[in-house]
């Protein structure tokens, strides 16, 4: 039995102001593209789920809160795998997570923040960080469909 998918080898973009109250369309369009390309409900909640996270620190920690500027992000869709790259123009960041032990105790006393990193790395199968030449930072996350 085979299986055709409508969303093979196409791109996706979508740049929206960042605003945390736009994280919702971000995650609505991650999870339906996830959806549509043969991800199950738990897959996708994972794969939106590191997408929130990378456009959080964009928005806290790149572009300090400030609301007008943009984030670009970018989907695309292969028969195995989903690649997503979320770029921005702000200040760059230590892309390093916590060790296993610092996180565990952050979880402990019930830190706020420091988990954005911890969690993509663990929802997705790759995650890399880039910054070019123009100073546009970027993350790529991928995802392999099972």
């Amino acid at each position: 039995m085979s299986r055709e998918n409508s969303l093979s080898n196409k791109d996706f973009i979508l740049k929206i102001p960042t605003q945390s109250t736009n994280l919702k369309i971000i995650r609505d369009f991650i999870t339906d593209i996830a959806n549509k390309a043969g991800f199950d409900n738990s897959a996708s909640g994972d794969i939106a789920l590191a997408v929130d996270e990378a456009c959080t620190n964009v928005i806290k920690h790149a572009y300090r809160g400030g609301d007008d500027k943009e984030i670009t992000v970018k989907v695309r869709y292969d028969s195995d795998k989903i690649i997503i790259s979320i770029s921005d123009s702000g200040k760059g960041f230590n892309s390093e997570p916590d060790d296993e032990a610092a996180v565990q105790n952050r979880l402990k006393k019930l830190q706020k923040g420091g988990l954005g990193i911890y969690l993509m790395k663990k929802s997705m199968d790759e995650v890399v960080f880039d910054k070019d030449d123009d100073a546009m930072n970027s993350v790529k996350m991928i995802k392999y469909l099972r």
